[in-house]
C-alpha cells in the first residue's frame, strides 16, 4: 500500500474518533460545571486546556464563557480540532483513499459530513447541548459500525484501527487529566463528596458507569475508577484497552509486510509498561505526571507510525 493510502485511512479514522471524543470533553465539562456552578468558568477552561485549544481560544476570545467555549470546540472554522473541521477532514481523507473503502464506509463518511454541517449550521444553546452531542456520537458510530460490516481484515482496516485508538488513548489520558489535575478545586476535596462526584462523571463520560458497576458493584470508588479507565483490559477506552489493540494491528501489519520497524518495539514497550503497572503505583508517582508521560510517548509513537510506514510519500 501506498505511504499516502495508509496515511490517509489513518488520520480519517482518527479525526472520526477525536470528534467523538470532544463531545466526551465537553459533556464531562457540562456536567461537572453543573455540581460546582459557584466556578463554572474554570471548568470551561479547563475542557479548552485539555483540548490542546487553549492558545487558538485566547487568539479569538477573552474570556471563558460557556457558550464561547461549546461554540470554538463544535463549529469553530478557526480550530482546527473542532467537530466540524475534523469531521470535514475525516471526508477530505475518506475522499482521498475511496478505492480503499467499502461503499458502506464511504456512504457513512459522507452522511456524517452533511448531517453534522447542517447540525451545526447555527450556533448551539446549552438546551440543545445534549441532543447535539448525541447526534456526534451516533454519527460516528455509523461510521465505525460500516467500517466492522464491511471491510476485509487486511492494512488497510488496520490503519484505520491504529488510528482510532492512537486517537482514543489520547483522548481517555486528557479526560482523566481534566479530573484530577485541573477540575479538582484543591487537595483538601480528595476523597470527598464532592470528589466522588466528579470522579463518577469522568466515569458517564466514556460510557462507563453500568460496565464499571457490572465490574465492581455498587462500590465506585476513585481509585477503582481510575484503575478501570487506565488498566482495565476489557474497558474499551481503557489504556490499556487501546494498547492492546494498536500493538495487536502494528503486529498484523508486521505480518502483512514481513516487516517489523521500530514503532513496533515502541508499542510492545508501553504495553508491557501498561501491564506490569497498578494503581497505587501511579498515585504515588502522581496520577497527572504519569498521564503526562503517557501522552507523550503515545504522541512519539504515532509520530515513529508516521514515518516507519512514510505517510507523506
Amino acid at each position: 500500500m501506498l505511504g499516502k493510502t495508509a496515511g490517509g485511512l489513518y488520520w480519517m479514522f482518527r479525526y472520526l474518533e477525536r470528534s467523538e471524543n470532544t463531545t466526551r470533553l465537553l459533556e464531562a465539562g457540562m456536567r461537572i460545571a453543573v455540581t460546582r456552578s459557584s466556578a463554572a468558568v474554570n471548568e470551561w477552561s479547563s475542557i479548552v486546556t485539555t483540548a490542546g485549544a487553549r492558545d487558538a481560544y485566547l487568539a479569538r476570545h477573552d474570556d471563558f464563557e460557556a457558550g464561547k467555549v461549546i461554540d470554538f470546540l463544535l463549529r469553530d472554522r478557526a480550530n482546527p480540532s473542532s467537530v466540524l473541521s475534523v469531521v470535514e477532514a475525516a471526508r477530505n481523507n475518506a475522499r482521498l483513499v475511496r478505492t480503499a473503502l467499502t461503499r458502506e464506509v464511504w456512504e457513512a463518511t459522507n452522511e456524517c459530513w452533511m448531517t453534522l454541517k447542517a447540525t451545526l449550521a447555527r450556533p448551539v444553546s446549552a438546551k440543545n447541548l445534549t441532543e447535539v452531542l448525541a447526534t456526534i456520537r451516533q454519527q460516528s458510530g455509523l461510521v465505525r459500525g460500516a467500517l466492522h460490516g464491511t471491510m476485509l481484515r487486511n492494512d488497510i482496516y488496520n490503519f484505520t484501527r491504529l488510528g482510532t485508538f492512537i486517537e482514543r488513548a489520547d483522548s481517555t489520558a486528557r479526560i482523566l487529566d481534566v479530573k484530577y489535575y485541573v477540575l479538582l478545586p484543591s487537595v483538601s476535596h480528595v476523597g470527598s463528596s464532592l470528589d466522588n462526584v466528579q470522579w463518577e462523571t469522568i466515569l458517564r463520560s466514556v460510557s462507563g458507569m453500568r460496565a464499571y458497576r457490572w465490574k465492581h458493584g455498587g462500590e465506585v470508588t476513585p481509585n477503582g475508577i481510575a484503575e478501570f479507565l487506565i488498566l482495565d483490559p476489557q474497558m474499551p477506552r481503557s489504556l490499556a484497552f487501546c494498547f492492546g489493540k494498536v500493538v495487536e494491528n502494528l503486529g498484523y501489519l508486521a505480518m502483512n509486510y514481513e516487516e517489523r520497524h521500530a514503532c513496533h518495539a515502541l508499542g510492545d514497550k508501553m504495553q508491557k509498561r501498561l501491564g506490569k503497572t497498578t494503581i497505587t503505583s501511579i498515585f504515588d508517582y502522581g496520577l497527572h505526571e504519569f498521564i503526562v508521560d503517557f501522552l507523550r510517548d503515545t504522541n512519539a509513537l504515532g509520530r515513529q507510525i508516521e514515518q516507519d510506514y512514510r505517510f507523506t510519500e
